[in-house]
């Protein structure tokens, strides 16, 4: 960490520690609900570069290198997910609106019973290879997903095609089966997918230099509306200061989930696009190691946090608080009242420490991502917060690729503060993963009554059975302090000016397609 880092944080923890006195009986500030359509800060008259015009390309700056394997269907970051967006589409894709449209198959129906679909697929789609799309394709592509459990909907259930038409029949209802079929359709007779992946997306994979670049190219056969742009390069900068001055000096056009201290730097020369990043921050909790086991020590972590302070001291107060694992694009579903269940209460949560035997307090490690600022930053924050009721916390920050393997595949560390989104425009996606024993249950979350509402809520015949199962699923997490839950951060955009279209989805991913000069 360089010195201006190293002064900033400093300032902000004396900030902190001259409000955490007040820390009892505060309320976190409610934001609006955050809107589908994207607010420009500051609008200017777009400046033109001729250079860039004459080109037709951008560079966009990333946090973070993608997964070892570029597989569609074996992706973990959701980075990579982000990114290959662009190179990959399902039977059906999601839109800005939260909508699911059709892509590889040009419609669908459905039975009665809510148990068979069938689709009828898209003629003349086309690999980027050049072959076109078949049915053998459609047909191992899904059955891939179903016998891999990569796509845990399609378990148990029946695919078979002929000609066009294209059926799947599930073993019982599922009011949220098609928001599962955006999983990619590739090619069934390709054995690089993880090199070099091809899809059916507007733009097309050239190239990648690890931990350095990835490049992608218009797709001119795509079926769809064309892209706009000729090239997309994808830069890698895991060092915010080094990001800072790339946006500065005109080497990157645009760049997502910026932090305010970037955007404060950033001159006339950019456009800064507000929305929200789509996932859950928190400090999520390993509960198989002491004393994070205890529920009574997890909820004292749960009132040690102030999230107004942690939006005061990193987004100028923006963000959207949160208190279990479903953020507010999921309106239906979100349960805005489990926000105000932990109360800042530092009184409360010694008193809980004492019960539970630790009056002195305990050591945490809490383990970050140093290329994530804003989970960096709040990392640090929460960790004064949490000192504040006796807990000696060391933040650790390690590289992506160490985070990768040792907290969430090795499960080997204590704490850590991250942000999770959903894969699919689905409940499920979010709350699943807290099942018992879970292949992405990271933390080690076990609780028979949450396994049994989410087995409701895969019963449930209607959509309101469906959502109360999902929400019951959403208090346990929050009653049982499963995590310390901070927000949906706000996400700063900034596009160089003489660019537009840049478009926010209710998941995360990064359509470039319909970025453009203006």
């Amino acid at each position: 960490m360089n010195k201006t880092r190293t002064l900033s944080l400093l300032l902000c923890l004396l900030m902190l520690l001259s409000l955490l006195a007040g820390c009892k009986g505060q309320q976190p500030a409610q934001p609006e609900s955050p809107s589908a359509e994207p607010t420009p800060a500051a609008p200017a008259t777009p400046t033109t570069d001729p250079g860039r015009r004459e080109t037709n390309e951008i560079t966009v700056g990333i946090s973070q290198d993608l997964d070892s394997s570029l597989d569609p269907h074996t992706m973990v970051a959701a980075g990579t997910k982000e990114l290959l967006f662009n190179v990959f589409e399902g039977l059906v894709k999601p839109t800005p609106d939260g909508d699911l449209a059709p892509a590889v198959a040009e419609e669908w129906t459905l039975s009665d019973d809510l148990t068979t679909y069938t689709f009828r697929l898209r003629e003349g789609v086309k690999f980027h290879n050049g072959s076109e799309v078949t049915m053998d394709d459609v047909l191992y592509s899904l059955t891939r997903c179903r016998d891999e459990g990569y796509v845990a909907a399609l378990k148990d259930s029946v695919i078979e095609g002929e000609g066009s038409t294209l059926t799947i029949t599930l073993p019982s209802a599922n009011n949220e089966f098609l928001a599962n079929l955006t999983c990619a359709i590739i090619p069934a007779d390709y054995a690089d997918q993880a090199t070099a992946p091809v899809g059916t997306g507007p733009f097309k994979f050239v190239s990648r230099a690890v931990q350095q670049s990835i490049v992608l190219e218009r797709f001119d056969d795509y079926w769809g509306d064309k892209a706009y742009l000729d090239r997309v390069t994808y830069i890698i900068y895991e060092n915010p200061e080094a990001l800072a001055m790339a946006l500065k000096g005109g080497a990157v056009d645009l760049y997502a989930h910026l932090s305010t201290a970037t955007v404060s730097q950033l001159g006339d020369d950019f456009s800064i696009l507000e929305g929200t990043m789509n996932l859950v921050q928190a400090v999520y909790l390993n509960h198989t190691v002491k004393p994070l086991d205890d529920v009574r020590v997890r909820q004292a972590l749960c009132y040690a946090l102030d999230r107004q302070q942690i939006f005061d001291l990193t987004a100028d107060g923006k963000g959207w608080p949160v208190g279990s694992s479903m953020y507010p694009a999921f309106r239906k579903y979100y349960d805005e009242s489990l926000n105000d269940l932990y109360p800042c209460d530092t009184e409360k949560a010694k008193a809980l420490l004492a019960e539970a035997g630790y009056p002195d307090g305990f050591e945490l490690t809490i383990t970050v991502p140093s290329n994530y600022s804003p989970h960096v930053d709040a990392g640090q924050i929460a960790a004064e917060q949490f000192r504040a009721i006796g807990v000696k916390v060391t933040v650790q920050p390690v590289e992506w690729a160490t985070w990768v393997s040792d907290v969430y595949q090795g499960r080997n560390f204590e704490a850590t503060v991250c942000g999770f989104d959903a894969s699919t425009m689905t409940a499920r996606a979010m709350l699943e993963r807290f099942t018992t024993g879970h292949s992405k249950n990271f933390i080690g979350f076990s609780d028979p009554d949450y396994d049994a509402a989410f087995a409701e809520a895969l019963a449930a015949k209607d959509d309101a059975a469906q959502v109360a199962a999902y929400r019951k699923m959403e208090r346990i997490l929050a009653e049982k302090a499963a995590n310390v839950y901070i927000q949906d951060l706000v996400d700063f955009v900034a596009l160089r000016r003489g660019l537009t279209g840049y478009r926010f989805y209710p998941i995360y991913v990064m359509d470039m397609s319909t970025v453009r000069y203006e």
